[in-house]
């Protein structure tokens, strides 16, 4: 099933897929809407591009900081091309827009054989590098991200040292729900530290129900560095990964309790 193309051609260039056939989604009617439902929450067709994303009154009405998630992909003509689908159910680990999906609570629309739907939690869904619980008679037909409270606050943070459209050596997405100074909710994922986005529970338990302190932010983010699984890689050492998911943990957290 083929949406944007982006990663498909690299790696049919590469030699590592070699399809016999190949199904085209961009002129399935509707497939790529954007809409908000009566609670606020959002509902993204799986061949809506990554522009369109950032682009839609309805995503930067409900969670701008997707759309600014979004647009920190790659660059203008891959924004252009790739799907938001595509990017979910390719599962690179260090792609920007799942991890802050996952830290959003999206779950997947997956449309099976015959025409049954159900819903998936996307960090359930994305299970290793490059490999979903999709089966393979199943598809992704939407995306859909729960309306926000009044109190919540969400940032998308991502450290690319070498320039701004690289892949991330780490990227940290996180939701908060904070009121009267009291972290009341929290959830926390990590990019390009492990398999998948790598939930950072460590720190979510650490700061649940706690008041705001820095120093408390500090500790708590420091915890992090148990909760995901870097590799050495062009990007950096396991060790100097684990060490930014703390200063960008920290960061993402003083963000989103300000």
């Amino acid at each position: 099933m083929l949406a944007g193309g982006t990663a498909f051609t690299l790696l049919l260039r590469q030699g590592l897929i070699r399809p016999a056939s190949v199904v085209a989604l961009r002129k399935v009617r509707d497939a790529g809407r954007i809409d908000v439902d009566g609670h606020g929450g959002l509902s993204i067709g799986t061949t809506a591009t990554h522009t369109a994303v950032v682009r839609s009154a309805a995503v930067r009405g409900a969670w701008p900081e997707l759309a600014d998630a979004v647009a920190k992909v790659a660059t203008v003509r891959v924004r252009n091309q790739a799907t938001l689908g595509g990017s979910v159910a390719h599962a690179d680990p260090a792609s920007d827009a799942p991890v802050m999906l996952a830290a959003l609570a999206a779950q997947v629309v997956v449309l099976r054989q015959g025409g049954d739907r159900h819903r998936v939690p996307i960090e359930e869904l994305l299970v290793d590098t490059f490999t979903t619980s999709l089966a393979p008679t199943e598809l992704i037909q939407a995306l859909e991200v729960p309306g926000r409270t009044p109190t919540q606050r969400a940032v998308y943070l991502k450290f690319t040292p070498r320039s701004v459209d690289d892949y991330a050596t780490v990227s940290v997405g996180a939701v908060a729900d904070v009121a009267e100074g009291t972290i009341r909710d929290l959830r926390i994922f990590l990019g390009a530290v492990g398999a998948k986005p790598m939930r950072a529970a460590s720190v979510e338990a650490a700061l649940r129900e706690q008041r705001v302190d820095a120093s408390r932010l500090a500790d708590a983010a420091a915890l992090v560095r148990g909760d995901i699984d870097p590799i050495d890689d062009i990007r950096g050492s396991a060790l100097y990964k684990r060490e930014m998911a703390r200063v960008w943990t920290e960061r993402a957290l003083r963000a989103i309790t300000r």
